[in-house]
């Protein structure tokens, strides 16, 4: 094993950081770096913090853990939602935690914006409305989240190709800003100061060609069906999580539930699983193509976890060079 923050040539402590696209293969990749440089992978993943969700969120086995401790998996009740700006405290707080045992934290996520949280915060005076939020809840509910999308592209371009349809708390709370202040989230963004950074991160994006990436996504929800996705929803229902719930916005469960409703046929459900999962992964390509990357990896059917893994271990390696 290697631990790079143990080097000499350090003048900060690094944290790495993989982003990428759903199903791309981020969390075997991060198991493999862990076991090369003893690190310890953190979850910045809005959907994977809920328990009772580790199926449908595609929430790593122990098996697939293989030893490795992993953080901010299955903590949260569905019930209870996450903010960007509470998840960036809570991985921060890892981070931390890690550090103090001398190993390498390794941060892996496909959300733009929880990334943006972490390396520069939100921005302040990020007021909240009730009035104007419950007035757009009901727009939501009579005209549907189409609409309101749409209106958000007209605003906010460029903060509309990253929320996916479906993410109605944060379709909403875009909308809110703007109607509160005036000024679109991106406007916010560009006008508020980059906190202070406490680590170094070196970032990694693992990108994939979106052909590759349905081919996976289609296996996978073929996987989780096979593993008991739909009991899951069930037990969910079962404990009183329901269509409103910030953590059923998550891809699948919505369409399970309308599967179980006899709303959807089974292949009906199957076919806007993947549809929504392959919209997902390419607004997910969208923000991170316009984010700054320490290392870009082109994963195709021919890439192993190996390979990959040992591109940025050497990738590392050679920035503690410098």
């Amino acid at each position: 094993m290697v631990s790079l923050n143990n080097s000499a040539n350090r003048n900060s402590q690094l944290v790495l950081i993989i982003v990428g696209p759903t199903a791309v293969g981020k969390s075997s990749i991060a198991v493999e770096v862990a076991t090369i440089l003893s690190g310890e992978v953190i979850s910045l993943d809005s959907r994977q913090i809920y328990s009772y969700m580790g199926i449908g969120t595609a929430q790593p086995t122990k098996n697939e853990m293989q030893g490795i401790p992993h953080h901010l998996y299955g903590i949260r009740n569905p019930n209870i939602p996450v903010s960007a700006g509470e998840y960036a405290k809570l991985v921060e707080k890892k981070i931390d935690d890690i550090f103090l045992k001398g190993k390498l934290p390794i941060v892996i996520g496909g959300s733009g914006l929880y990334l943006r949280a972490l390396k520069q915060g939100l921005f302040e005076g990020s007021t909240t409305d009730k009035n104007v939020r419950n007035r757009l809840k009901e727009e939501l509910e009579v005209k549907g989240s189409t609409e309101l999308l749409k209106r958000l592209q007209k605003i906010d371009p460029e903060y509309a190709r990253i929320v996916h349809p479906h993410n109605h708390k944060r379709l909403i709370r875009a909308l809110e800003i703007y109607e509160i202040t005036g000024f679109p989230p991106t406007e916010h963004f560009r006008r508020q100061e980059v906190k202070k950074r406490e680590y170094e991160y070196f970032i990694v994006y693992l990108k994939a060609h979106l052909d590759y990436l349905a081919k996976r996504i289609e296996t996978r929800t073929t996987q989780m069906l096979q593993n008991g996705w739909i009991e899951e929803v069930q037990q969910l229902r079962s404990m009183g999580i329901n269509r409103k719930d910030h953590s059923m916005d998550s891809i699948g469960y919505r369409e399970i539930m309308n599967y179980s409703d006899e709303i959807l046929d089974f292949e009906e459900m199957i076919n806007l699983i993947n549809l929504h999962s392959r919209q997902l992964a390419k607004k997910q390509m969208k923000w991170f193509n316009h984010e700054s990357s320490d290392l870009i990896l082109n994963v195709t059917k021919e890439s192993t976890v190996k390979d990959l893994s040992n591109e940025i271990v050497k990738a590392l390696s050679k920035s503690f060079d410098h």
